[in-house]
Order: C-alpha cells, then sequence, then structure tokens
C-alpha cells in the first residue's frame, strides 16, 4: 500500500496554519467569553481590576436588576418573537414573490421596475416621510409598526433575483410544459433550487428584527408593546441615570450598570444565536452567487 510521505516543509506549513487558526479563533471568541465572565462578575471589582476570563467575585446582580420585574421581561420576549417569526416568514414570501417577478424574462418592463427598485438603495425618501407614511396609516402604538416598515428591502430583493436567475430556464420551461402554473412552479421548482439565497435572507431578517429598538423608539409609547432590544435599553438608561445623580449604595447593591451592560448583552443576543448553526450550511453559497451573477 503506497503512503504519502509528508515533508518537513509541509509539516511546518500545517503546524503555521494550524497556529494561525487558532489564535483567530481565539481572538473571535475571546470578547465573548469576557461578556459572559462580566456579566457574572462583581461590579465594582469590574470597574477597579478590569475585565477578566475568570469571573471577578461572582455575583448575579447585574441579571437580578434585569429580572427585577420578570413579567415585563416576559412580556418583552412575546413581542420579540412574535415580531421576529412574522416578519421574517411575511418579508421572505413578499421579497420571494418580487424576485421571482423581475427573474423571469418575459415579465414586461422588467428592467424598468429592476431599476426603480435598485434606485431606492441609493436614495431613499428620508425619516420624515418615513414617519409620517407610517403615523398616517394608524400604524402607530400597534404591533405591526415593528413589522411593516422592515419587511421589504430592495437590496435582499436584487440578491434574490440574481439567484434565482442561475436556475436553468429548461427546468422551468419543462414544468409549464407539464401544465404547472406560475404558483406551482416557484412553489415546486424555484423555491426548493432556492434555499441559499432564502434561508441566508431569513437570517438577516431574523437578526434585524430581533436587534432592532429603533421602531419602537419611534411609533410605541405603550410599555406593553415594547420589544426586548427596547425594554432592556430603557432599563440600562434607568439605571445609569440614579447611578448619575448619585445614588451610590442603592446603585452598588441593586442596579450594577457594569455587569447590567454585559448581562443585557446575554439576555438580548442568547436565544438568536442558536438560530445561526441551522442556516450557516447555505450562508456562503447564498450570499456569493446572489451577490455576482447580475
Amino acid at each position: 500500500m503506497h503512503t504519502h510521505k509528508v515533508s518537513a516543509s509541509e509539516q511546518a506549513l500545517k503546524v503555521f496554519f494550524y497556529t494561525v487558526l487558532t489564535i483567530g479563533s481565539l481572538v473571535c471568541v475571546l470578547p465573548f467569553i469576557l461578556i459572559i465572565s462580566g456579566s457574572f462578575s462583581d461590579s465594582v471589582q469590574i470597574l477597579q481590576k478590569g475585565y477578566s476570563i475568570l469571573p471577578r467575585g461572582f455575583s448575579l446582580d447585574g441579571y437580578r436588576s434585569i429580572f427585577l420585574f420578570p413579567i415585563q421581561i416576559i412580556k418583552a420576549y412575546g413581542v420579540s418573537i412574535f415580531v421576529t417569526g412574522a416578519g421574517t416568514g411575511i418579508g421572505l414570501m413578499v421579497m420571494t414573490l418580487c424576485g421571482y417577478a423581475i427573474s423571469r424574462s418575459e415579465l414586461k418592463y422588467r428592467n424598468v421596475i429592476s431599476f426603480t427598485i435598485y434606485f431606492t438603495t441609493l436614495f431613499s425618501g428620508g425619516l420624515v416621510p418615513w414617519y409620517i407614511v407610517v403615523t398616517k396609516l394608524g400604524l402607530k402604538n400597534s404591533i405591526w409598526a415593528l413589522i411593516i416598515p422592515s419587511i421589504c428591502s430592495s437590496f435582499y430583493i436584487l440578491l434574490i433575483r440574481n439567484f434565482m436567475k442561475t436556475i436553468p430556464e429548461a427546468l422551468v420551461e419543462s414544468a409549464r410544459l407539464e401544465g404547472a402554473g406560475e404558483f406551482r412552479t416557484l412553489l415546486q421548482i424555484v423555491v426548493p433550487m432556492s434555499k441559499p439565497i432564502l434561508a441566508t435572507i431569513a437570517l438577516f431578517l431574523a437578526l434585524a428584527y430581533w436587534n432592532d429598538w429603533y421602531l419602537a423608539s419611534l411609533y410605541i409609547s405603550k410599555a406593553d408593546l415594547w420589544p426586548l432590544q427596547y425594554r432592556l435599553y430603557n432599563i440600562l438608561n434607568a439605571a445609569s441615570k440614579i447611578a448619575s445623580v448619585g445614588a451610590e449604595n442603592f446603585t452598588s447593591k441593586i442596579l450594577p450598570t457594569e455587569t447590567q451592560k454585559l448581562a443585557n448583552a446575554i439576555v438580548a443576543t442568547g436565544p438568536i444565536i442558536f438560530l445561526y448553526p441551522f442556516l450557516q450550511k447555505y450562508f456562503v453559497q447564498g450570499i456569493s452567487i446572489g451577490a455576482v451573477k447580475g
């Protein structure tokens, strides 16, 4: 049996690459370790000695201050989960329909429609017209104010269109010859073959909806409709204000602002981070093909 003999230079190159990869991985992971460790540390010790890999003076004060009113946090989680699920599902459906339509060569005025969509990636109406439209539609203080304004992105539509243009025309023609209509062709031929780009866009949409607090700050004044990010933002602001007026004893025991910031990061990013491993295998293929083909 023939065995390939590894030369000394190949061995050295392997060791070099493994070392670089290990250092790179540690550099990427280290900030997360510091955040987790800091969230379980004592706020005073962080201020005095700085951050460390292991918690300094183990404490749960950061989490206690966030969950001081647990019902509010549970409600905020519910709002965020609903907004993320509904926004991602509806947004993906709308953009898939748009992307498929402008990817078909037989669509009349396809280039004009594509240019109009592309134009909005360069120029937008701005915040004031956007605010007026949303309020005139009666969406203020409604959960749909957190969903509808972000439901459609011209950039994502163009990515989907570019990916769908790579699907062989012969497959679509064959489906039509077999009697399939547009919706059946889309659902049974195009969508299954577009899984990589759709999974990638779903991940982008879910992350954007989950992390959004800006729309809530503009359109939602009812505390029961605040999403998790905006609720945490307000908790942190309140803690900072109390600390700034000099209530030192109260702050250090109940509202530890330093550890609270890190606990906020864990509470806010924890659930959504589990989505990535399920969609990661589609990520590179979807974004590369969708972005390159024109």
